[in-house]
């Protein structure tokens, strides 16, 4: 099994066509949100087409899953063809259950203790992450248009086998890593 994991795309059609070469193989690709729009505070880059990368969305190849970011609207649903309207999104993948939120709503300790998940995926702040909380895991998977990790990588994550990735989206090469079950590294 594979899956990837993207957030905070903001309109980066680069970035999801990077992302997605990354993600060949993969069952399901999970977005915490963030998808289209640039968001106010954010610069607008050459790559940045909304209309063009829900076109690519709805296009996918591999069947996408989301939650709904800050920066998503009402008017962003009426170009996607899959609903983004969920603050929380619960999915069950072969016996992985994993809840996905952006991150600006809840706490991921919260969502822990109420739904004990094996996974809780969030994005917002666009750094990257893998920590063990009790019997869940909370990964963040960076952003793969506007990153704030100190190395400014665009980053996304898989999840294959019984391992998480985070990997950088230029140079696809294992930035963190983490067993799925158990405690983190």
């Amino acid at each position: 099994m594979k899956i990837g994991v993207i957030s905070d795309t903001h309109g980066d059609t680069l970035a999801w066509q990077k992302a997605l070469k990354l993600f060949e193989g993969a069952r399901f690709v999970l977005h915490s949100g963030d998808v289209l729009y640039h968001g106010v505070f954010n610069p607008i880059l050459s790559s940045y087409n909304g209309k063009r990368l829900a076109e690519m969305l709805n296009d996918s190849p591999v069947p996408l899953i989301f939650a709904r970011g800050n920066c998503d609207s009402d008017v962003d649903q009426l170009a996607l063809q899959y609903p983004i309207t969920s603050l929380v999104t619960e999915t069950v993948i072969e016996d992985l259950s994993i809840l996905i939120h952006h991150g600006d709503k809840f706490s991921n300790e919260e969502l822990a203790d109420k739904y004990k998940p094996d996974i809780i995926i969030s994005g917002h702040t666009h750094v990257y992450g893998i920590e063990q909380y009790k019997n869940t895991i909370f990964l963040n998977p960076g952003s793969a248009s506007l990153p704030k990790n100190p190395e400014k990588t665009p980053t996304i994550a898989v999840i294959e086998g019984e391992v998480i990735k985070i990997l950088s989206l230029d140079a696809g090469i294992e930035i963190a890593t983490s067993p799925l079950r158990g405690s983190s590294q």
